[in-house]
């Protein structure tokens, strides 16, 4: 098993440069508890959206470009059949997206052998409007939750049922954890070290690490980003280690680690 020197460490984090599967490749078998991924949805086809309040291009970077639906798929299954190996018995995983490439994510798992716990709808009360009026206002994501063997998954009821989700307009205080969630857009103060074109809110994350892992246990993601996961799983008392191709937004991981440690 070849070693991959980090690119960055630091208390409890652990960052590597470089393709996900070949990252992943040098990670021991069943060692992750949990994963969150948040994979290219190869969305940017030359089309706009809207970004306060102006006409914005949906292009992100050549790393979200579509390859075609077979080579897509293909890509999603080779990343998901890594995370499998590296997850542990009862280990679960956490996939976002659209409808440009949940759907290929859903049917890769199941191909894999993967048990689907949940898919969440992630309400986004905040989203901005469709400016070409030919469709309805894209206001949401998913997430697929799901299982990797037979053992029991970690799921912190009593936490997602009785904790504090001020900002959730749909979660009843004292009431079960339902499968929409309302959770807005990353606060400026997010990206204050600097911005990410798929920032997910810290707020999304901490429910993700909070719901599904324990204290201790190792947080995976092999798209890291600008690594909220990581830092939702370093506030929490979790170990992280991220996967990121662009080095870029390894240098924003950076900084913004430095900052939570400060």
């Amino acid at each position: 098993m070849k070693r991959i020197e980090p690119y960055f460490s630091c208390d409890g984090a652990t960052l590597l440069h470089g393709d996900a599967v070949e990252c992943m490749a040098s990670i021991p078998d069943g060692s992750v508890d949990l994963v969150f991924a948040d994979p290219p949805y190869n969305l940017s086809n030359g089309g706009f959206t809207c970004q306060g309040g102006k006409r914005a291009p949906v292009d992100k970077g050549a790393w979200d470009q579509s390859a075609g639906i077979e080579e897509d798929f293909a890509f999603h299954r080779r990343w998901i059949e890594a995370c499998g190996r590296v997850l542990r018995d009862g280990g679960t995983i956490w996939i976002s997206g659209t409808y440009h490439s949940i759907y290929a994510c859903g049917f890769a798992l199941q191909l894999l052998g993967f048990q689907i716990l949940n898919d969440i709808c992630w309400y986004k009360p905040n989203a901005p409007p469709n400016l070409s009026t030919r469709y309805f206002t894209a206001s949401h994501e998913t997430l697929i939750w799901a299982k990797k063997g037979e053992e029991r998954h970690t799921f912190n009821y009593d936490e997602m049922k009785n904790g504090e989700w001020e900002y959730d307009v749909i979660k009843r205080p004292g009431k079960q954890m339902r499968s929409v969630w309302s959770v807005p857009a990353p606060k400026p103060s997010e990206k204050r070290e600097g911005k990410h074109p798929t920032q997910k809110p810290l707020a999304l994350l901490e429910r993700v690490v909070l719901a599904s892992s324990e204290e201790g246990d190792l947080v995976l993601d092999p798209f890291a980003g600008s690594s909220t996961t990581g830092l939702a799983a370093v506030m929490h008392g979790r170990r992280f280690l991220g996967i990121e191709r662009e080095k870029e937004y390894l240098d924003l991981s950076v900084r913004r680690f430095r900052a939570l440690m400060d």
